[in-house]
């Protein structure tokens, strides 16, 4: 069993990236993963999240409950459990909290690393919460980004936030949401379900990541922002039925289906379109990877 520091510790973030930048690169085939499994129970939801190769299969257990920070509780817990894909016993028992907070922040990363440009260095990021944190970092890991906007509904939380940032050397300020119209990237991380900025404000070479959401009627980010952006996306069929983002601009008529470009279609190089948005609700096959890695670092630790 590997515990939230044990995952913590044993994969960086240029590491993660480096894992689901290779997974796809071999082949990995993002539209072909069993779907996300929702069940309604007390006050929130259960997913979950199996995916499977030759070698592992796993699976991640996820509980939602909005009003947990109310009650002294983190919004989400998780576990996952690691099974060798020959005899479908149980390898490994990982912290699903911990791995999630790694995977998601590396998927943008990744994403961020194959549209944005070299020079990036301003972010402006909506959200406090352990996303929040770990998309500053993750995204400093693949681009030179030395300030940081903090937009929060909370001002004491916000300022605290930057003052974190702040003592760990990075120049970090409580900002509002027209500061989008200053970003070279905007990570969204939040439980928003309805557009944080006026996408109008955007600067032409702005790249935005969208991580907040897997409801098709809940988005982070309004259809002009994906009219003027596009969508990078980790599936086309999940985009279409879980990222309230995509499925409301496709609605609009701001996009169409066939143009949302997926990571593999960069990874692999099927494709020169960069959009500028990157929009992820979070799979299966990343925790897997994710996951595998961190079992593999550990056991050559």
């Amino acid at each position: 069993m590997l515990d939230a520091v044990q995952v913590r510790r044993a994969v960086g973030w240029r590491d993660a990236v480096a894992a689901l930048r290779a997974a796809l690169a071999g082949g990995l085939d993002p539209e072909a993963e069993p779907a996300r499994l929702s069940l309604a129970f007390g006050a929130g939801e259960v997913l979950a999240m199996p995916s499977g190769t030759d070698r592992v299969v796993g699976v991640k257990l996820v509980s939602i409950v909005p009003g947990n920070p109310a009650r002294g509780l983190p919004r989400i817990h998780g576990v996952y459990v690691l099974f060798d894909a020959a005899t479908l016993a149980p390898a490994v028992v990982l912290d699903g909290t911990a791995l999630t907070a790694l995977r998601t922040p590396a998927v943008s990363a990744l994403g961020l690393d194959l549209v944005a440009p070299a020079p990036a260095r301003r972010l402006v990021v909506f959200g406090t919460g352990p996303q929040a944190y770990g998309h500053v970092h993750a995204l400093r890991a693949v681009r030179p980004i030395d300030t940081v906007d903090v937009v929060g509904r909370d001002a004491t939380r916000t300022d605290a936030f930057a003052a974190r940032l702040r003592a760990e050397g990075i120049a970090a300020t409580a900002a509002g949401p027209d500061t989008v119209a200053e970003a070279d990237v905007v990570a969204c991380c939040t439980t928003a379900r309805t557009p944080l900025f006026d996408g109008r404000l955007l600067p032409d070479h702005a790249v935005v990541v969208a991580v907040g959401s897997h409801e098709p009627d809940a988005r982070e980010v309004d259809s002009e922002t994906v009219r003027r952006c596009g969508a990078l996306v980790e599936s086309r069929a999940t985009a279409l039925t879980e990222a309230g983002d995509v499925v409301r601009a496709v609605a609009d008529g701001a996009v169409r289906a066939d143009d949302l470009v997926t990571l593999a279609d960069l990874v692999r190089g099927t494709t020169v379109a960069r959009p500028r948005l990157v929009k992820t609700v979070g799979m299966g096959w990343e925790d897997l990877v994710v996951a595998a890695a961190v079992v593999e670092a550990v056991e050559r630790s």
